[in-house]
């Protein structure tokens, strides 16, 4: 594998960013425009796609329930929690990527195969 492929799977993660820099939804638009454009020049990336975009959506759908679920005061909680687990997996997704090792995200759908 060599480090235009690393940095393309790394991408994928990285983009998941764009949420950040206050683009609705850049969270899974960013990586899956990119995994769209990147995905039939290699396995590793669309590996590294597929993982990214199924734990956006996923994760999207969590923080929606939490958000509800400020109503009974118990979804600030889950707010934070899963602003730090995202945090952190996406990061450990993109060093993984880096090594050219895949990473499996934790309470992920598979809404893409």
């Amino acid at each position: 594998m060599d480090a235009q492929e690393k940095t393309n799977g790394m991408l994928c993660h990285l983009l998941s960013f764009l949420s950040l820099a206050g683009i609705p939804m850049g969270n899974i638009i960013g990586p899956l425009i990119f995994w769209s454009t990147k995905k039939e020049e290699s396995n590793f990336v669309d590996e590294c796609g597929k993982e990214s975009i199924n734990f956006q959506i996923t994760m999207t759908i969590y923080f929606c329930i939490s958000f509800i679920l400020c109503f009974v005061m118990i979804g600030f909680l889950f707010l934070l929690i899963l602003s730090l687990m995202e945090l952190i997996c996406v990061l450990k997704a993109c060093i993984a990527a880096n090594n050219g090792m895949s990473y499996k995200y934790p309470m992920t759908i598979s809404f893409i195969k």
